[in-house]
């Protein structure tokens, strides 16, 4: 984070809430606040209207597309729409040489009260994004940006490797990781009947927000990963939490059900559902372990609790024997 970033989207978020009049009187907003500061993005709140710097590798076009769909009415009642460019600096696209995106403030889940987690909210958005048709444009549905939960994926494992070079404790990571079909690991695209769907790409309790604050419907937020792709990848977080003992038996009940109840399309009406999300489900599982050694290597620390429980998670699935892991992988 750079001052110079914060201040500027600080202004931009604050020229959005409050258009000039032409007779101003003396601000008495509160100095802005930063919401998050990480490598893919820099959040930072003035009053209603948030700013979003992304990441300065961001591809703009597909920025363009996945803001285009937000503020469509397609999504309304899904997806945070963002705040309508209007003439002025907040027309600005661009802070420092990365784009930028306004949104209207949400509430965000409370981490302090997991049991009002929304579980039920999230498995029905997503079942509504899943059946959500995805947008028609020049060139066909190929024309729309794929999801990017395997780069993620991918991501993660290449910052273990940098952060860990060789270290043997990685070997379980490294082996869950071969062991996934080549479109979980973004070198091939996904099997068709399962790369067509609209999905959000980046799921967790952190992308849900109440709007209008702080008692409005619960709603999908971030764009930065939506496109096309299998759905099943929007469950495989809750599915490798509760797989890792993560998350208790009854909570992740309840999301399947919701979702299911809600018709969404990743899994089977009834059933096991783990045919359809081993392969994301193992994927999110390396992703967050991969992350886990990452970021305790840069804290000079070792993994906390919740991390090795990942890392372990891994070691089960590379200790599978191979026609058990790669059984669902096609």
């Amino acid at each position: 984070m750079t001052t110079a970033v914060v201040r500027a989207l600080g202004a931009l978020a604050h020229d959005a809430a409050h258009p000039p009049t032409g007779a101003e009187a003396p601000c008495t907003c509160p100095a802005p606040v930063v919401l998050a500061d990480r490598a893919d993005g820099t959040v930072v709140r003035s009053g209603p209207v948030v700013a979003k710097a992304h990441a300065p590798d961001t591809d703009t076009t597909a920025l363009a597309a996945r803001l285009a769909l937000a503020a469509s009415p397609a999504l309304t009642g899904i997806l945070l729409p963002p705040v309508p460019r209007s003439a002025g600096p907040a027309a600005d696209a661009t802070v420092h040489g990365r784009s930028v995106t306004l949104w209207p403030h949400g509430e965000p889940v409370d981490p302090a009260d997991p049991d009002a987690a929304p579980w039920e909210e999230a498995a029905v958005l997503l079942a509504r994004l899943h059946r959500t048709a995805p947008p028609t444009a020049p060139g066909g549905i190929g024309a729309f940006p794929a999801m990017r939960g395997p780069a993620k994926a991918a991501l993660a494992v290449a910052r273990m490797h940098a952060a860990r070079p060789d270290d043997p404790a990685t070997v379980p990571v490294r082996e869950a990781w071969r062991r996934l079909p080549a479109w979980a690991r973004d070198e091939d695209i996904a099997p068709s009947h399962r790369s067509r769907f609209l999905c959000h790409g980046d799921l967790h309790l952190g992308q849900l927000v109440r709007h209008p604050a702080p008692h409005g419907p619960w709603l999908l937020i971030d764009v930065d990963d939506m496109g096309l792709g299998d759905p099943a990848w929007d469950l495989a977080r809750p599915a490798a939490w509760y797989a890792a003992g993560l998350l208790p038996p009854d909570v992740w009940s309840r999301f399947l059900d919701a979702y299911r109840a809600a018709g969404g399309p990743a899994v089977r009406a009834d059933g096991d559902p783990w045919p359809d999300l081993d392969v994301p489900a193992r994927a999110l599982t390396v992703q967050t372990a991969a992350l886990a050694f990452a970021k305790s290597a840069a804290e000079g620390r070792t993994p906390d609790e919740v991390e090795q429980m990942m890392i372990d998670a891994c070691a089960r699935i590379a200790s599978l024997p191979h026609e058990l892991a790669a059984e669902h992988s096609s």
